[in-house]
Parts: C-alpha cells; sequence; structure tokens
C-alpha cells in the first residue's frame, strides 16, 4: 500500500500548479528530508544523501517549478536508492 507521502508524489506529477508549502513539506518530510531554517529561505537536506537538497523561499503557495525539482528531487532519491539496494544484492 503506498504511503501517504508516495500518493502525494503521483498527485503531484499530475498536476504541477494549486499546491501550498505545506504539501511540499509534507512531500520532503515523508521521503526523510531534514529542515533547516536560513536567514530568507529554507532548505530540505537528505541526512543519508546530502547532495540532495532543496531551498524554498517562505510564502504560503509555492510557484510550480517548485513543485516540478521537488518531483525532480523525489525521483533522484528514488532511483539512488534503487541503486544502492541493487548493489547490496
Amino acid at each position: 500500500m503506498p504511503s501517504r507521502a508516495q500518493k502525494l508524489l503521483e498527485r503531484m506529477r499530475r498536476s504541477k500548479s494549486g499546491w501550498r508549502r505545506k504539501d511540499i513539506e509534507s512531500l520532503y518530510e515523508g521521503f526523510g528530508f531534514v529542515l533547516k531554517h536560513g536567514a530568507k529561505h529554507d532548505y530540505y537536506v537528505h541526512p543519508d544523501y546530502p547532495d540532495l537538497r532543496d531551498t524554498l523561499k517562505r510564502s504560503r503557495t509555492v510557484p510550480e517549478y517548485n513543485v516540478r525539482k521537488a518531483v525532480r528531487l523525489i525521483d533522484k532519491l528514488i532511483a539512488v536508492r534503487d541503486t544502492m539496494r541493487s548493489d547490496e544484492d
């Protein structure tokens, strides 16, 4: 059964508009990213893969490019995890 974050990812793949910041936060946190606060922006970094990171401006609404970037970043995470699993086998 898909997790809440996986369902959210699928919905974001279908539509890039109309999302709020809390939706992006739920997506990142559901896939294990950690929030770090900066001066004007917040940063999401994955603790196991520090090269996987995203910057979010502090606002309620999220531009479509941020949603596209979030989906691509989660897809990279999934690909890296799959590669790691296949190397272990």
